[in-house]
């Protein structure tokens, strides 16, 4: 997938449709954004939410996360800007805003953005990053029976370095990591640039290891941040998930060593909120084609919801990334 490619999607989500109901939306009209420079983006705001902990192996009583807001786009923003500042890929704000220009939006324009997640089933512990929709979600139980979320935008490996999926531990983590080129990367970096360095310091302004790294059990792949933010929601890496700077700072310090992950693959997340089942759908970045309707109807039936395989369908096909409201059958 070309990391600037643009997505001819649909946003029906956002419009009440006869089988998938309406899109959860938020009205967005913030006080005043400084201009989006690397100190705005230092001090954007972060949500943490808040889910009843849920039975080991069970579906979320609640598991539908954040509201949909909007953004009125001033001169000289782009779409890369805008979705950092409010902590989501490119993916994300393309797919749910089509047919707008995303590097000259014009001024006026009212943006969708897609502030809502369905979380992916069914585990609720520790980190769990969705291949499909790019987004790492990081659980931390509390003692009064709540587990709190907080989730994060990511890039990730390209169609020729995919990502895996699979559990993992988080086995180490370390501050200016210097980062060791394989040499496969660095075949490939002599032939493009005639680079023929071996290794990058920790702490140089073109580690694309960032600041801080989270090291995997399932190495050599790793968490980390990065030297090139706009590479956020875009397949661009060796395999690796990357976040925004100001992200995996934030994530950083709460991941103690030992904790708990896995990779799924998901493009398709079904949850409840109110009682309700929720439908989210992403493309299938890889193509692996997995059956998305029969595994969406495993997950309702397995909380206790019974809904009809077309209704899901058209609930998918209306979805593109934004949370939709499944009425059952």
């Amino acid at each position: 997938m070309s990391p600037h490619r643009r997505c001819g999607y649909a946003v029906a989500a956002l419009a009440c449709v006869a089988v998938a109901g309406c899109a959860l939306v938020r009205r967005t009209s913030p006080p005043a954004i400084p201009p989006f420079v690397e100190a705005t983006f230092a001090k954007k705001p972060f949500a943490t939410y808040t889910i009843p902990t849920p039975a080991p192996g069970g579906v979320a009583s609640e598991s539908v996360i954040g509201t949909v807001g909007t953004y009125r786009v001033r001169e000289g923003d782009t779409f890369m800007d805008i979705a950092r500042y409010y902590d989501l890929g490119f993916n994300e704000i393309v797919e749910a805003n089509p047919g707008i220009d995303p590097w000259i939006p014009a001024v006026g324009t009212a943006l969708v953005l897609p502030t809502s997640w369905v979380l992916p089933c069914c585990t609720y512990d520790g980190l769990v990053l969705n291949i499909p929709e790019m987004r790492l979600y990081y659980y931390r139980r509390a003692p009064n029976g709540t587990t709190t979320v907080i989730t994060h935008p990511v890039g990730l490996g390209r169609d020729d370095r995919r990502t895996p999926r699979g559990s993992f531990t988080v086995r180490g983590k370390t501050v200016n990591p210097t980062w060791i080129i394989p040499p496969s990367i660095r075949a490939e970096h002599i032939k493009e640039r005639g680079d023929a360095r071996t290794s990058i310091k920790g702490g140089a302004e073109d580690n694309p290891l960032g600041k801080y790294r989270l090291e995997l059990s399932i190495a050599p792949y790793t968490i980390h941040g990065t030297d090139i933010p706009w590479g956020i929601g875009m397949l661009v890496s060796h395999g690796c998930a990357r976040l925004y700077p100001e992200d995996i700072a934030r994530l950083f310090p709460l991941v103690p060593i030992g904790t708990p992950g896995q990779f799924v693959y998901q493009p398709v997340k079904v949850g409840m909120r109110g009682g309700a089942p929720w439908v989210e759908a992403h493309e299938d970045i890889y193509k692996y084609r997995p059956p998305l309707a029969p595994r969406a109807l495993a997950t309702l039936r397995k909380a206790g919801v019974r809904a009809d395989a077309s209704q899901l369908r058209a609930a998918i096909g209306a979805s593109h990334g934004v949370p939709v409201k499944l009425t059952p059958g």
